[in-house]
């Protein structure tokens, strides 16, 4: 797995608007629960991309497809992040809305109600092989894999990266929507990625088994390497078949963890690109991910 040196990052993924309501305790349901709601740009694939712009990736590409009810905000909201968009702008579609419910108690764990929108529209249309041009590594998100227009669109992109020698990782990105696709289907569509970075739930959900590390390790006779993200108890490093790496989690004062898996795999993918090994890398992404858990949304702060 080599990269090129000094070249960019190409991320093909989902631009979305979250809607973070943080409240309190359970909902309470038939009537109302105070909460703080706040709008801000989202989007596993464009989180991806600007915490590897924030974490040193001098050149970072997002390809993506909003609507044009916000298609001005998230270019601009892209650029100051330090990343180039590249977005189709639908006529059709509306620009995805994500509802984050975040509970503010101790674990900020979050539930999201996801209309896709224009982000699922992505398709070989959107796709040129000119944008792999300059470019030393394609992540795709595997939101990307939940509609028929989109999966081709990975399929091109795959295709195309495999062509060049560019290699390639993807993120499940929902083990609810992993469940849906089926699990035989979803290891067939990332037949040649690289490197497969998947969170807890989504290493068990695609193996079958209760553990993390056996998990991680079975995946990893299917994919190259695999990096399974832990939240509060870090990052599993696996090839061939084997767990090579614990990795701990960095300290972190909780506050939304929405985002903290895209922060970790930009973070990764920074480090990698700058030439560290996945377990450095790994130790990036954990670093990462406590800050981002500290924050509100899904991006790093800017100006970083």
């Amino acid at each position: 797995m080599t990269t090129e040196p000094g070249g960019a990052l190409l991320v093909a993924g989902d631009v979305v608007t979250d809607v973070v309501a943080r409240h309190r305790g359970p909902l309470a349901a038939g009537t109302d629960t105070a909460a703080s709601i706040r709008r801000l740009p989202g989007g596993a694939g464009a989180n991806v991309a600007c915490w590897a712009a924030y974490e040193g990736c001098a050149d970072v590409r997002l390809l993506g497809r909003v609507g044009t009810d916000a298609a001005a905000w998230h270019e601009r909201e892209l650029t100051a992040q330090g990343v180039r968009p590249l977005l189709a702008v639908d006529a059709a579609a509306p620009t995805g809305t994500v509802i984050c419910l975040v509970d503010t108690g101790d674990s900020a764990e979050r539930t999201f109600l996801t209309d896709s929108g224009a982000s699922l529209c992505l398709d070989p249309g959107d796709w040129s092989d000119g944008l792999l041009d300059g470019v030393a590594w394609l992540h795709l998100s595997g939101y990307l894999l939940f509609s028929e227009p989109s999966r081709a669109l990975v399929a091109t992109a795959l295709g195309a990266a495999r062509a060049r020698g560019v290699p390639v990782s993807l993120d499940p990105a929902s083990a609810g929507f992993l469940t849906t696709l089926g699990v035989d289907r979803f290891l067939a569509l990332v037949e040649g990625v690289d490197v497969l970075l998947p969170s807890r739930d989504e290493a068990c959900l695609l193996t079958g088994l209760p553990d993390t590390a056996d998990a991680a390790a079975k995946l990893s006779r299917h994919v190259p390497l695999v990096v399974a993200k832990q939240g509060a108890e870090g990052a599993l490093v696996a090839r061939s078949g084997t767990v090579c790496a614990r990795v701990p989690a960095a300290p972190a004062a909780p506050l939304d963890s929405t985002g903290a898996g895209d922060a970790f795999t930009g973070a990764f993918l920074a480090a990698l690109l700058a030439g560290a090994t996945p377990e450095a890398a790994a130790e990036n992404g954990c670093r990462a991910g406590a800050l981002a858990v500290g924050l509100v949304g899904g991006r790093p702060p800017q100006g970083g």
